[in-house]
């Protein structure tokens, strides 16, 4: 698709993939990367909140899905952790946690931001963070996941970008 091509009434948008760093993450989550082991906890790390229910860590294997963004998700009670299980670089397309207290809150277009993520790098979301993927490219894949036990059932909060604004993105 171009920068802005409209099929079926969807106009498709390009979303400019961003170079992670600590400092331009820093709206929707902390950034992960390898560390030797042995570093005492500190900034550096995530600051995780699992304080409202029952953690849940595992692989979640996902079906091949490309980089398009038709919608967007956020959980409002926990912070989320994601990598890849294989190694493989991925993409995730955020907008910043606000109206946490407003369950029909809706993210702003102009605030989504893309990011493609290191095979060897881990992010957290803070809570009420807008996220669409992991997003790759190819066959199917398997990421780590830490969340709560039943954050997909209590506390999936989804904004249809198609619906909402007649737009879906294209991550270049």
């Amino acid at each position: 698709m171009s920068a802005a091509e409209t099929t079926a009434g969807i106009t498709w948008q390009d979303l400019a993939v961003q170079d992670l760093t600590a400092e331009s993450f820093a709206p929707f989550g902390t950034v992960i990367p390898p560390m030797q082991d042995g570093v005492p906890f500190g900034p550096q790390d995530a600051q995780l909140d699992l304080s409202k229910g029952t953690p849940r860590f595992y692989c979640m294997r996902l079906a091949a899905r490309g980089l398009l963004v038709k919608q967007i998700t956020r959980h409002r009670q926990v912070t989320q952790a994601l990598a890849s299980a294989g190694g493989d670089d991925w993409w995730l397309a955020v907008a910043p946690p606000q109206d946490l207290d407003k369950p029909d809150a809706e993210p702003a277009l102009a605030d989504i931001r893309a990011f493609r993520i290191p095979g060897d790098t881990a992010v957290m979301l803070f809570a009420g963070t807008w996220h669409a993927g992991p997003l790759f490219e190819g066959a199917d894949q398997s990421f780590f996941n830490l969340e709560l036990a039943d954050t997909n059932i209590v506390d999936h909060h989804t904004c249809k970008l198609t619906a909402r604004y007649g737009v879906a993105l294209t991550l270049v």
